[in-house]
This record gives C-alpha cells, sequence and structure tokens, in this order.
C-alpha cells in the first residue's frame, strides 16, 4: 500500500485557520502571562477554548459524535503542528497533554457508561483529566513494569494504595486514569490495571504540586498519595490485569502527538531566527550572509522537513494499523525530540543577546520549555533501547548450548 502524504483540502484550511488564530489570540495570550500556565486560573483556559469554538478551530482530534473534526493521525499532524506554533496553542484547543491522549484512550477502551461519564464533557473541555502512571523511585517511570501501587479487591469494587507523581494537570482535574498492580509484582510484565478515580474520591490526595524546567502544561505537575481509595467495579478502565495493552493504546499516538506540537514551537523559533538573521548587520553584512550563521539556519531547516516528514510516515503507519508503527514510533519520538532541541538552541544562538531575553523574544521560555521533551513519553536512551532490540532481533541466533553464553 502506497503511504499517503496529502493533505485533504478540509484538513489544509483547517491548519491555516487554527494558524491565524494562534497568531491573533493565543499568542498575545501567551506574552500576558510568558506561557507560565502551572498556576493559570481555569478562567484562562476557558476563555482561550471559547475563542477557539467560536473560531471553529476546536478539538480537531475528538470524533465528531463528540463535537470534534474527527482528524485522523495524518490530519491531526497538520492542525498540531499549527497549535504548537504558540505553548498555549494546545490548550485553546483542547488538544494539550495529558487530556488528548485521555480522550483516545476513552474512545477505544471505555464501556458506553464510562464515554457519556467521562469522554463526552473532557472532549467539549467542561472538565480536565489526567494519567497517573509515573512514580517515585523504585517505582514506575522509563520502566512501567517496576510499578508499585497496588488495588486489592474488596466487596463492590477495589482499594488502590500507592504513590504517582509528575502527574501532568492532576490539580483541578476532575478525573484521573490511574495505573495500579492487581496481581504479580514489581518487575513483571503484566498485571496492572487502569481505573477511573473521580476527584474529591476519599483517600486521594495531592501532597504537592512539582516545581519544574517547564511552565506551559496547565495545572503543572503533582505529587499523588491513594491511602485506602475505594473505587467501584464500574471505575474499571478496560480489563483487569490488562492494563499495560490498554495503556499502548494511549501511549504510541500520545508520543506522535508530541511531537506534532514541540513542531509547531521548533518552527516558531527558526522563525524568529530567521527574522533576526535577516534584520540584524553585523561585521558589515547581515548575519544571514554569514557562513557560520548559514550552517545553523540551514541545520534547522533540515531537522524541521525530516522531523515533519518522519512524523507523517508514522501517523500513516498509526492509522493504517501497520506492524511497523511501534519501531516509527520510537524512531520518531527520539529524532523529533532532539530535532527540536536542536533547533531551538540554534535560534538562540544566532539571536544572542535576545535570544535569552525573557521579555523581548520567546526563545527563553521555548528553551526552557523543549528540554524536558526528552524525557517526557520516555526518554531517549529508553527508546534506542527499543529501536535496537526490534531492530536485531530477526538477526538473533537461538541459543543452542552452554557454548553459545
Amino acid at each position: 500500500m502506497p503511504i499517503q502524504f496529502d493533505v485533504d483540502p478540509t484538513v489544509a484550511q483547517l491548519a491555516a485557520s487554527t494558524a491565524e488564530f494562534v497568531r491573533e489570540v493565543v499568542i498575545p495570550a501567551e506574552r500576558e502571562c510568558g506561557g507560565s500556565v502551572h498556576d493559570a486560573p481555569e478562567a484562562l483556559r476557558e476563555t482561550l477554548q471559547k475563542a477557539a469554538r467560536d473560531a471553529g478551530v476546536f478539538a480537531p482530534h475528538v470524533p465528531t459524535r463528540w463535537g470534534g473534526h474527527g482528524l485522523d493521525l495524518r490530519g491531526q499532524a497538520v492542525v498540531f503542528e499549527a497549535a504548537g506554533y504558540s505553548l498555549l496553542g494546545p490548550l485553546a484547543l483542547n488538544c494539550a497533554a495529558p487530556d488528548e491522549g485521555n480522550t483516545h484512550l476513552l474512545e477505544k477502551v471505555a464501556t458506553e457508561e464510562q464515554k457519556q461519564t467521562y469522554l463526552r464533557p473532557l472532549a467539549a473541555g467542561e472538565t480536565r483529566s489526567c494519567f497517573a502512571m509515573t512514580e517515585p523511585a523504585p517505582g514506575a517511570g522509563a520502566d512501567p513494569r517496576s510499578l508499585r501501587t497496588t488495588a486489592t479487591r474488596v466487596p463492590g469494587g477495589w482499594r488502590i494504595d500507592g504513590r504517582k507523581w509528575f502527574i501532568t494537570g492532576a490539580d483541578g482535574a476532575g478525573f484521573a486514569i490511574v495505573m495500579a498492580r492487581t496481581s504479580g509484582s514489581p518487575g513483571d510484565p503484566g498485571g496492572a490495571t487502569m481505573f477511573l478515580v473521580d476527584a474529591g474520591t476519599p483517600g486521594m490526595r495531592i501532597v504537592r504540586n512539582i516545581e519544574t524546567l517547564d511552565e506551559s502544561l496547565f495545572a503543572g505537575h503533582s505529587e499523588i498519595v491513594f491511602e485506602d481509595c475505594v473505587v467501584g467495579e464500574r471505575q474499571v478502565l478496560g480489563s483487569v490485569d490488562h492494563g499495560f495493552e490498554g495503556a499502548q493504546v494511549r501511549l504510541g499516538p500520545a508520543r506522535m502527538t508530541h511531537c506534532m506540537r514541540w513542531l509547531g514551537a521548533a518552527r516558531r523559533a527558526q522563525d524568529v531566527a530567521l527574522e533576526r538573521a535577516g534584520s540584524r548587520m553585523a561585521f558589515g553584512s547581515a548575519l544571514g550572509d554569514l557562513g557560520m550563521v548559514q550552517q545553523m539556519l540551514a541545520d534547522s531547516e533540515i531537522d524541521i522537513e525530516a522531523s515533519r516528514a518522519l512524523i507523517l510516515r508514522t501517523a500513516w503507519e498509526l492509522d493504517t494499523g501497520s506492524a511497523a508503527a511501534p519501531q516509527l514510533t520510537s524512531v520518531s519520538k527520539t529524532f523529533v525530540a532532539e530535532a527540536v532541541n536542536r533547533v531551538v538552541d540554534r535560534a538562540v544562538q544566532i539571536c544572542g543577546a535576545l535570544g535569552i531575553s525573557a521579555a523581548d523574544a520567546p526563545l527563553a521560555r521555548l528553551y526552557r520549555e523543549v528540554r524536558p521533551f526528552r524525557i517526557y513519553d520516555g526518554p531517549s536512551e529508553t527508546h534506542r533501547f527499543a529501536i535496537a532490540r526490534r531492530a536485531v532481533r530477526p538477526y538473533r541466533q537461538p541459543r543452542t548450548g552452554a557454548a553459545d553464553g
């Protein structure tokens, strides 16, 4: 089957409308708050999302049944990049992490009753959510098998006990999707289950909001404790003991949508650098006429174009259910995360003092925001481990005896 990179005219128009909306509405709001929304009021989110609805660009990823545009991943790639041109663009369109990934997960895994209770208001922007899997060491992180939070059967449901941290968007969220171990021990490959836990459920409490390098993900990152937190049988999301498999429904596409959004930030950084290179005079010529600056600009164009092509290829693999999708997802996440960092870093260097100014250009805050991307959704080192393991698998010879040791 040939790979299709053509952009549907309807999607192209939505991307153009999104780009205009981001320039006219979202970037001014970003400037006003300095891109920092860890402690921002809900009114900011609600105002931006109302403006997105009015502009006709709200919820590009949400199925039409739930009021969205129903784009596949290839369509999302084009629109999410346009949204990511501002740090607050994805928030305005309701396609920011973690809500975007949770919307996809609920659509694929939830029961009809759960969809009405959780997906419908989430898709409409009436509530927020979080995905609670990461734990303090020695618990689940890059290796989810280290999961230590437990869920134990009790009359009528399950009791959850454990501690989670770096849970994005937890403060003020209407519900959490919580990963807990229902069988086995830390290190076992299975035995996890996902639970829907409503805000205010006794036994679930936020103990602190963690100060982090990045500041553009709404409500920040929290540490949560679960102590005798009891939920009913209807709160099980997916199948008992198959939570890791269910989470994969979310994680692959969510890694790609991260790439799409951050590519928009890289494009913005490059645009700032190009404007500076074309207008700033030094050593008797424009910066853009100097060889070393030209090399940085060219390398950034290469990184952006290569990232975009890789995202579209992987989105096509995911949309078509290709067996190659897991490998390409890891390749894309690793390459794009590092390419975005390179582009922003070069833009800072080209712009010099302006590049590190927090008041006069967006590069300082973009630089701050993109660095954690090399860690979120799996650090580059973990993905490289997985990429190499998959690549060598067809060439691995069976072990036949001690001599092969």
